[in-house]
């Protein structure tokens, strides 16, 4: 073989082994940035959801009703949720009512509820906050009921010092909640044994493998029993109602909004905007004052609100829809919540 095509051959070779080892070097280079780029946007989307809520709220320089949005699911903030779609953010209106209470440019609160309720812990902690706000400022707080004002919605409600109901609403579910789903007869069928080490026989009761016993049935009515009795109290103390008159009625089912004037439940049928009109004339303000909420200011409202959408189009499967049965309709957690 002549020297030239030995020399061409090995130059060759060279050239292919560099390439090779360029692509190679530029894969795992190309690879590593998009993994830091990966983990530096996951840490500033985290870092801006996980920020403080009430950072973002900025209130009117003028006068203004501040409008609270119990829509959706009532439960803990679902802002570290980007696929979440519920409206209901919890830590925004906390914070939110903090604001309220030290600005005197806010002249009183206007609750938009539609809503079929939610967990027990953070209604009442809701409802405790408006109360707060009703001491400290001394400013009124209206409710306006949309499509359902159930249950926890209610509960909240009960800050308000007056109620209106759209004529197609559905209102009241006062009553509370525990459920379960129980899979034993499924893990039988497929072979499957749910095995729990405790430390009582209680601890672990309503699991999905397990059967309730008599005694683990009487626990939970008991907490059920609690919370119901705590609800009846704020809505005798809310409607001016006596204890007695409230159970009659508070047996979890639903009125229509004419059948809960009529129990005194709500106080006038109407519309939104005959409720702002009165209650301008009622509170001594102007009917064109500045009507607020937050939401439009809120970053992580933003990105819940859009990946929440995304999620609403995509079809689920098996697998998701028997994870949200479990989720919604048996986990165990105490709820004013109508189904």
């Amino acid at each position: 073989m002549k020297t030239k095509q030995i020399i061409s051959i090995v130059v060759t070779g060279v050239v292919v082994i560099a390439v090779g080892i360029t692509g190679v070097a530029s894969n795992v280079l190309g690879s590593k940035l998009m993994q830091k780029n990966k983990a530096e946007t996951s840490s500033i989307v985290k870092e801006m959801l996980s920020s403080d809520v009430g950072a973002s709220i900025d209130l009117p320089e003028k006068d203004f009703i501040g409008v609270i949005n119990i829509e959706g699911e009532i439960g803990a903030s679902s802002s570290n949720s980007l696929t979440s779609s519920n409206t209901y953010n919890h830590d925004l209106y906390l914070k939110y009512i903090e604001k309220m209470e030290k600005s005197d440019k806010n002249k009183g609160i206007l609750l938009f509820v539609d809503s079929p309720g939610g967990a027990v812990y953070e209604s009442d902690e809701m409802y405790l906050k408006l109360m707060e706000y009703k001491e400290k400022t001394k400013r009124p707080i209206w409710a306006y009921f949309a499509s359902q004002a159930c249950s926890g919605g209610y509960y909240i409600s009960m800050a308000a010092d007056k109620i209106y109901a759209n004529r197609n609403c559905w209102t009241g579910s006062i009553g509370v909640i525990v459920s379960l789903t129980n899979c034993k007869k499924l893990y039988d069928k497929l072979g499957i044994k749910e095995i729990d080490i405790t430390s009582g026989k209680n601890k672990a009761m309503g699991s999905q493998g397990l059967d309730l016993t008599k005694e683990q049935r009487d626990i939970l009515q008991s907490l059920v029993d609690e919370a119901y009795d705590q609800f009846v109290g704020i809505v005798a103390e809310g409607r001016n109602m006596d204890t007695d008159k409230v159970k009659e009625i508070a047996d979890g089912r639903i009125y229509s909004a004419k059948q809960a004037k009529e129990i005194n439940l709500v106080d006038e049928v109407g519309s939104f905007e005959d409720e702002k009109k009165a209650f301008a004339k009622e509170a001594g303000f102007s009917e064109d004052i500045t009507y607020y909420t937050p939401e439009n200011n809120s970053l992580s409202g933003m990105f819940s609100s859009l990946f929440g959408a995304v999620k609403d189009i995509v079809p689920k499967s098996d697998i998701d829809l028997a994870e949200d049965i479990v989720e919604n309709n048996g986990n165990g957690v105490l709820k004013y919540y109508a189904k």
